[in-house]
């Protein structure tokens, strides 16, 4: 499987000389992220010979992002264990890498990319996997230092030194790494703020009775969750952060900020070359750009999404990654079949595990399944009586009970799915 490249070339992971000049590969993966490994892993794995190279603008192999802002900041982790695949797989692969490097240029007529350091690379097929960068407060002195992002190792790395001196913590950001950071910081003895514009935790992606919950329990662990609080901005001393001002006025003492408010997804190239797209690249079933053999894939292409009712979305998601990437890599190898997976999603903060199966857009009611004082429990969403989503705490066996009720759009009755004596399971899907 796979075409003969047009210039093949054998070369050490890691070695800063690569790639010749403008040199040419089959593939060429952009983002060396969950998404760009699994489609280089998953053609290798479906018998493609083809060349392949990954361009990433970090320094480092393909590693894994959800632990940056548990195990990994904790020091549960180090950063060999949390590598999503050794250095010796790329090589035994024949898989070549440009890391350090940042496409700013992508020319779809003659297929090359240009990267920031100046080199061109060629290519048959493009698969940008580019995933997005940490979006920044819009205030002049975001950039203080002592100001931080927890989206790279370089900047958990950056975070862990700082941390041996600071007392007080003020997280922006009410989000996943915003709760999971503020957990670990607690672990670690700090004093920690949470500043939420909205007026509950996790607004986007749950309903309010998990909210409720989660912002119990962490105030439970000591942090001081503000919501409905928006920033007007940072207050310095000798150009470090020393604390963040409210738009009511008052003034929240730190040594450090984490911002935790979003991403920005990383597709300036490919809109600049003429792809369709806004707040990503559009994508359709099997994650094509509207650019002649370009696809795209992870956190930065936008697609229609059956459990979205057909929304175009965003999914920001390891399982969203992973599942373009098998949607590539059977295209590419002549078994296409669209990408129609069931998002998923998991968050763990102190002993408490969050698992989420569906997507909660458009839910018209929410059922409690089982009693929160308990610390295991799970809320299901419904749409005309219809399931579309779940949040489990502590219950896994609801989580993968309730998977086939999701997919199906199961209309069930809500006092079965409140009955906690029911398994998920058991459900009769209708």
């Amino acid at each position: 499987m796979g075409s003969p490249s047009r210039l093949r070339q054998k070369t050490e992971v890691g070695a800063t000389d690569m790639l010749a000049d403008t040199p040419s590969f089959d593939v060429v993966i952009v983002g060396a992220g969950h998404g760009g490994a699994q489609v280089a892993v998953g053609l290798r794995q479906r018998g493609y010979r083809g060349s392949i190279a990954i361009i990433g603008d970090e320094s480092e192999l393909p590693y894994e992002r959800p632990p940056l802002s548990k195990e990994y900041l904790l020091g549960d982790k180090t950063f060999d264990r949390i590598m999503i695949r050794p250095a010796s797989f790329w090589v035994t692969h024949d898989v070549v890498f440009r890391t350090g490097h940042r496409v700013v240029a992508v020319d779809p007529v003659a297929r090359i990319v240009t990267c920031q350091e100046g080199a061109s690379i060629g290519y048959d097929t493009l698969i940008w996997a580019g995933g997005g960068h940490a979006r920044r407060l819009p205030m002049a002195d975001a950039q203080l230092a002592g100001v931080h992002s927890v989206r790279t190792r370089q900047d958990v790395d950056r975070l862990k030194a700082e941390l041996t001196s600071a007392t007080r913590i003020c997280v922006i950001g009410g989000g996943y790494i915003g709760l999971e950071s503020a957990a670990v910081l607690r672990k670690l003895g700090k004093q920690v703020t949470v500043l939420e514009a909205q007026d509950r935790l996790l607004p986007r992606v749950t309903g309010l009775a998990l909210s409720q919950f989660l912002a119990e329990e962490h105030r439970a662990q000591g942090v001081d969750i503000r919501l409905a609080t928006a920033v007007q901005g940072l207050e310095q001393s000798r150009g470090a952060v020393r604390g963040v001002r409210l738009t009511h006025g008052e003034l929240i003492d730190c040594e450090l900020v984490i911002v935790g408010i979003g991403i920005v997804p990383s597709v300036a190239p490919l809109l600049e070359a003429g792809a369709s797209g806004s707040d990503g690249v559009d994508v359709d079933e099997f994650c094509r750009t509207s650019l002649q053999n370009i696809f795209a894939i992870g956190d930065c292409a936008r697609h229609s999404n059956v459990f979205a009712n057909g929304q175009s979305v965003r999914l920001e998601s390891v399982q969203n990654a992973v599942d373009m990437a098998a949607t590539v890599a059977k295209q590419l190898t002549g078994t296409a079949e669209p990408y129609n997976s069931v998002p998923w999603f998991w968050s763990n903060q102190y002993d408490l595990r969050l698992q989420t199966m569906g997507l909660l857009l458009g839910y018209d009611e929410e059922i409690l399944r089982g009693d929160p004082k308990n610390r295991s429990f799970s809320v299901v969403y419904l749409k005309s009586g219809r399931v579309r989503a779940l949040d489990c705490i502590n219950a896994t066996k609801d989580y993968v009970g309730g998977r086939s009720l999701v997919l199906a759009r199961a209309a069930v009755a809500p006092e079965r799915l409140a009955d906690v004596k029911i398994p998920l399971k058991e459900i009769q899907i209708s």
